[in-house]
């Protein structure tokens, strides 16, 4: 694997490992290619910020025009409105001590426009009640649908008609729109993936010829080619901004190019063709196989031995001519979980380090106790 647009890792010997490193250039190039999709057209994305969960990005991305975005808990939904984004949706059913909780950052933040999702009438009930008990007048509501995913989300049919009469009926909640998420379409096959979306279009086109038009949320990264084309809705990708070695060897048509990458180095060379690295899978998403969890492209015979909290250990032909202490840059096959295990990233720029730290902020849940900044 060739990665032309990152500088070798022996230029990283500031950098402690395993490190978090961010290409700032490629998350540029990699923007502009989102706001590209969408013809330039800043109203037609609201991003997910689940994948970089950085304040910073949330600003780079409100100085190109972009004032919508999604989120999938309370710590994100807080960074972001501190950030003065004037829309945030928290794409998660709110129930417990984060229905309260929610409604403080309504109430924190009067110049961010909150709402949340619902997909069953216990649900609108839990937020009219919240409402009726607190301060806030009104929180804005988008129904979940269930367009294949089974996950959360309510099937287009009569229950999904019976809950947006209810909320029609419901004074303290305002009915936002559709969120119709396409996350169960991961075909490899372009055309597979974008004619089971179009499936998914046909259903929702047909829901607002007969309730009226209303706005929509739609999909995710790999389907955003589709819908970014196909209709004038919101689009809602996340991963495009770093990307990651999954997306990018299951879906090479779409583009982006990977700006996150981790810095590690040989910790031990305990046999002849065996090395050891420091990057165990408190520093790495490790939800996949092993052998699935990582790439890297010094080593392109690397056989996964074994990985625990703090080590990896592989098999290469090339490990003899390693020297202990030696940094090799590795590509995370999933980037999302793998920003979150790391409080900030080291910022790349060009072919040098920019002597600069950009937090993981909102990695840590949104505690009961909490104090809103």
């Amino acid at each position: 694997m060739t990665l032309p647009h990152w500088p070798p890792a022996n230029i990283f010997t500031e950098v402690a490992s395993p490190g978090l490193l961010l290409n700032l250039d490629l998350v540029h190039s990699n923007l502009e290619k989102m706001l590209d999709q969408v013809g330039g057209d800043k109203q037609r994305l609201r991003p997910h910020v689940k994948t970089h969960k950085m304040a910073r990005m949330v600003q780079l991305q409100r100085e190109v025009g972009i004032e919508q975005f999604k989120v999938a808990t309370l710590s994100e939904a807080s960074m972001v409105a501190s950030c003065g984004a004037k829309d945030v949706l928290v794409a998660y059913p709110m129930v417990g001590p984060n229905l309260p909780l929610l409604f403080r950052l309504v109430e924190h933040y009067p110049n961010t426009n909150f709402s949340c999702l619902v997909d069953h009438p216990q649900g609108l009930n839990l937020l009219r009640e919240q409402v009726d008990s607190g301060t806030v007048d009104s929180i804005g509501v988008w129904i979940d649908v269930d367009c294949g995913m089974h996950r959360t989300g309510v099937a287009f049919g009569d229950q999904l008609n019976a809950l947006l009469d209810a909320i029609h009926l419901a004074d303290s909640v305002v009915y936002r729109g559709l969120h119709v998420y396409d996350g169960h379409l991961h075909q490899a096959d372009l055309n597979e993936r974008h004619t089971e979306a179009k499936r998914i279009k046909m259903q929702v086109d047909a829901f607002l010829a007969t309730t009226g038009n209303a706005e929509v949320i739609v999909g995710g990264s790999p389907t955003f080619s589709f819908w970014s084309n196909e209709c004038s809705w919101q689009c809602s990708p996340g991963t495009p901004l770093f990307w990651d070695q999954g997306y990018g060897t299951n879906y090479p048509e779409i583009g982006f190019s990977p700006a996150i990458a981790l810095l590690t180095r040989v910790v031990s060379k305990p046999e002849a063709n065996l090395v050891c690295v420091d990057l165990g899978y408190k520093s790495v998403a490790a939800e996949m196989p092993l052998e699935n969890r990582v790439v890297l492209p010094d080593l392109p015979d690397a056989i996964f031995m074994g990985q625990s909290e703090e080590h990896l250990v592989l098999r290469s032909s090339l490990a003899s001519g390693l020297n202990l202490g030696e940094e090799l840059l590795a590509f995370p096959r999933h980037v999302c979980p793998t920003v979150a295990l790391h409080q900030a990233a080291h910022l790349v720029q060009g072919e040098s380090l920019a002597g600069e730290l950009w937090s993981v902020d909102a990695r840590d849940r949104f505690l009961l106790s909490h104090t809103i900044e």
